[in-house]
């Protein structure tokens, strides 16, 4: 077998004739970390907010730097932060977000 230098967690199956199949499946959980911004000025609260959570990211090297802000409505938008599940609970405890998700990409 190949060794797996990864912090990715990986199945290796050794098939016949020597083929390798290397199942991703297991990979760590992504979690979409959310904030809600609510009245006339939402949006600009949360576009905002995106750039202290780049900051964030900066200072304490976070493994990924997913984040945006979307509008829901005129009176509604979020700011985000996506975290690898083994950060979720120290960056959930730093930053206090209202609400989180498993992130899945489109």
């Amino acid at each position: 077998m190949l060794p797996v230098t990864s912090n990715l967690h990986k199945e290796i199956v050794v098939l016949p004739l020597n083929i390798i199949y290397i199942n991703l499946n297991y990979m760590a959980k992504q979690i979409k970390l959310i904030w809600d911004f609510r009245g006339p000025a939402a949006e600009k609260t949360a576009e905002h907010h995106e750039i202290h959570l780049k900051e964030f990211i900066s200072a304490e090297k976070l493994d990924l730097n997913i984040t945006g802000y979307t509008v829901i409505t005129d009176m509604h938008s979020i700011a985000y932060l996506v975290v690898n599940e083994k950060e979720m609970i120290a960056v959930r405890d730093a930053l206090k977000p209202h609400r989180g998700e498993l992130y899945t990409t489109k």
